[in-house]
């Protein structure tokens, strides 16, 4: 299906001073090509990292393209310092703005699975506002989770998750993923509030490929159609994935990511 991707041993990206910094593990795949095609870089979910099926297939597209690809962790996943509960939305978008500085394309398309959606959006407003950085080609969103911490977690809460949230700072519910429960934090929540992208017209500047499973457990397809209605002003093509989960890793799965990330690198 596609190419090995490289072995290369992460570097690490100091982010954050004093007690704030945290080394974030940072695979670059440099073009070798000579084309202007664009970067792929990689925006993982909620407890997921780099070395994750799509992650690895989408730099092993990269690869046959001619692209440079860009992976990191987030703070508090994979082989990345820093500890999982301290973990926000605005922690994790500082840690990807700086990797995306670092690595330093002229032009990128954003590839985020899940949360990873969320933060490629706050990402594009972040570039927007500071009025610096690379282009943003396209947007390539696998069950994007915008403001799921308002729209998914919050109007579910139990007593209980609420009760512990008061009392711990958090709440744990099992995973389908890991042997580990999830773990959501007050901070989270509360920082999620600060982060919201579904209220008002989002404006990427891009075109936009959604890719959304329909029998997603995790997101609703429902939420998908929710992130169009904000994106009146772009070229937005949404797959609905009849069968789908949430995961999307299937090999059929990973061949129409593989066809969207390809159409908007080569557009």
């Amino acid at each position: 299906m596609s190419a090995n991707p490289s072995e290369t041993s992460p570097n690490f990206l100091s982010v954050g001073e004093n007690a704030e910094s945290r080394e974030i593990a940072v695979l670059l795949r440099t073009d070798m090509s000579g084309q202007t095609r664009p970067a792929l870089m990689w925006l993982g979910g909620y407890r997921s990292d780099m070395s994750g099926t799509k992650a690895v297939e989408m730099e092993a597209l990269a690869a046959e393209l001619g692209c440079a690809s860009i992976r990191f962790d987030y703070s508090g996943h994979g082989v990345s310092g820093g500890e999982f509960r301290l973990g926000t939305i605005s922690r994790w978008l500082e840690e990807a703005m700086a990797v995306l500085v670092h690595a330093s394309p002229s032009r990128v398309v954003l590839v985020g699975s899940s949360m990873g959606g969320w933060v490629a959006l706050r990402l594009i407003q972040e570039l927007k506002r500071r009025g610096t950085g690379p282009e943003v080609a396209g947007l390539v969103l696998i069950a994007p989770a915008p403001d799921f911490t308002c729209d998914l977690i919050e109007p579910h809460l139990t007593e209980v998750e609420r009760a512990s949230l008061d009392e711990r700072g958090y709440f744990e519910e099992p995973s389908e993923y890991s042997s580990d429960p999830n773990i959501f934090t007050r901070a989270l929540i509360e920082d999620g509030r600060q982060n919201r992208v579904l209220t008002g017209i989002i404006d990427t500047g891009c075109p936009v490929h959604i890719l959304q499973g329909m029998v997603d457990r995790d997101v609703p397809f429902a939420h998908a159609l929710k992130l169009m209605e904000h994106l009146p002003v772009d070229d937005v093509t949404l797959t609905l994935i009849r069968d789908g989960d949430h995961r999307l890793s299937r090999p059929q799965d990973i061949e129409r990511m593989r066809a969207a990330i390809t159409a908007l690198a080569a557009a």
